[in-house]
């Protein structure tokens, strides 16, 4: 992509969090058409550094509108995916997890899922030299980034609690891998990412409850980032990763969720807070099982979509087999106008297919009104999103 298709910011980052572990925290704005790899800064290596400033110089002549600009865009969003782990490494680098559903990721003009995991071949694991079974750390090739490019995902969500799970050098490497096949990442402390989706420019950040993600319980720093993002386009997307774990946490609680002794987050909170500051849709993960979908304030957030893909690393038990691609479509200001959802089973090894019974359509509804009551979106026989009502 020509210097003349490219528009970069000055971001300056404040006091918006720091990183541990070596990593400066640092507002990074990009830009990019969707189809064409972002204009790039650097996140800089340091120790407990304060937050720094990105200067990028914008071009003298912004991009002529297209006919697009005047035209809806269409979002979509799947859930946790980890490309391989010493669990089991996938067939054709990923492809065999990701095949199956490409058709559905790149359906939409921009698609985006949470990266659990990392693409390294270096690093120190978190479960140390002799990992317990209960610790787990996933880390695959960093060629198996090419799947996801080839399936249609535009963005990788590295905000959540796998990322860091060979330390700053292997999310260094996860971040290189994903950036060389042209794969946006965002998620690292004050972290924008501003890509040019059919004639607009769409920013995403990604937020959870660990030091190397933009920081969800802090309600000052959300407003602050989210804030910095729409001041750079108009539809801003939030990202999270939060909340408790598995079968029997498919309802959305009010309130602090807990698990393993971890501070989970307030996802309701967070999405308020959020909406709030101006972001135009809200899309979260971190259960392992699908929530409800709700529209606040003419904005949708969707609370988790389970598990997109996972080579024997995820459990597929139960409701955790139960997955989904959520696509939504919102007018040039990022206000919602209407959604659809594709049903989706993952087999014994966490290979997504179809789901042909629709029972996760089926428990996204029921969940949905139940803790969302007349505000939530279910979904009808032909996939659409309707008002509960």
């Amino acid at each position: 992509m020509g210097v003349g298709r490219r528009r970069r910011w000055v971001a300056r980052a404040g006091a918006i969090g720091a990183l541990a572990a070596g990593v400066t925290a640092a507002v990074v704005v990009f830009a990019g058409d969707g189809d064409d790899p972002p204009a790039r800064a650097t996140m800089r290596a340091a120790s407990a550094q304060p937050a720094s400033t990105v200067v990028a110089t914008p071009t003298p002549t912004p991009a002529p509108a297209t006919p697009g600009a005047r035209r809806r865009l269409s979002i979509a969003w799947a859930g946790d995916t980890t490309l391989g782990s010493d669990r089991g490494l996938p067939a054709g680098h990923g492809w065999q997890l990701l095949g199956p559903v490409a058709g559905s990721l790149r359906a939409a003009d921009l698609t985006a899922v949470n990266h659990e995991g990392t693409l390294a071949t270096t690093g120190t694991s978190k479960c140390g030299a002799q990992p317990s079974p209960h610790c787990f750390a996933f880390r695959g090739p960093p060629e198996n980034a090419g799947s996801l490019r080839r399936a249609g995902v535009d963005v990788a969500n590295l905000a959540n609690n796998h990322a860091f799970d060979f330390g700053a050098i292997g999310m260094g490497q996860t971040v290189r891998a994903l950036e060389r096949r042209r794969v946006g990442v965002t998620g690292r402390p004050g972290e924008i990412l501003v890509k040019r989706v059919r004639g607009v420019r769409v920013a995403l950040l990604g937020f959870s409850t660990y030091p190397w993600s933009s920081p969800m319980n802090d309600p000052a720093a959300v407003r602050d980032l989210v804030r910095l993002a729409a001041r750079r386009a108009p539809v801003v997307v939030a990202f999270f990763h939060a909340g408790a774990e598995g079968a029997g946490h498919e309802h959305t609680p009010p309130g602090r969720e807990h698990y393993l002794g971890e501070d989970r987050g307030d996802v309701r909170a967070f999405a308020r807070t959020a909406i709030a500051a101006g972001a135009d849709l809200v899309l979260g993960s971190g259960p392992h099982v699908l929530r409800g979908i709700e529209v606040h304030k003419g904005r949708l957030v969707a609370y988790s979509l389970g598990n997109l893909a996972g080579y024997n690393t995820f459990s597929s038990r139960g409701t955790m087999a139960y997955s989904g691609v959520l696509r939504v479509t919102v007018d040039r200001k990022g206000r919602y106008v209407r959604g659809r959802f594709r049903s989706l089973l993952l087999d014994g090894n966490g290979i997504p297919g179809p789901d042909a019974q629709r029972r996760a359509a089926a428990l996204v509804s029921k969940v949905g009104r139940e803790d969302f009551g007349a505000a939530a979106l279910v979904v009808d026989g032909k996939g659409r999103l309707r008002p509960a009502t």
